[in-house]
């Protein structure tokens, strides 16, 4: 079992930034893939990023988000600059056993945090 504990949502201005932090603990944090997804009222889950041993990006983030991990502190961050109000979401973190392959699909993540409010105002 792996738990996940996201940090670092609030509510901030257009053109801000925010960094998310996911704690991991309970496996060997440095073998997964680390995952984030966002929810937004009314719409469906969607992938933000993910991180393993190369990264991926949603196209909407590209350029403005960046996922890093420290495998000593067991914690994956998601940097978020030049917010846009269209990036309001909950945003969750996740995780599966799978480093080499990084899964953009959240039916391929094992386990999940229990998400963070960001909210962009305009």
């Amino acid at each position: 079992q792996v738990q996940l504990v996201e940090s670092g949502g609030g509510l901030v201005q257009a053109g801000a930034s925010l960094r998310l932090s996911c704690a991991a603990s309970g496996r060997t944090f440095s073998g997964y893939a680390m995952g984030w997804f966002r929810q937004a009222p009314g719409k469906e889950r969607e992938f933000v990023a993910a991180g393993g041993s190369y990264s991926s990006y949603a196209d909407s983030v590209k350029g403005r988000f960046t996922i890093s991990r420290d495998n000593a502190k067991g914690t994956v961050y998601l940097q978020m600059n030049s917010l846009k109000p269209e990036d309001t979401a909950v945003y969750y973190c996740a995780a599966t056993n799978s480093y080499f392959y990084t899964p953009t699909r959240a039916s391929e993540y094992a386990y999940w945090g229990q998400g963070t409010q960001v909210t962009v105002s305009s």
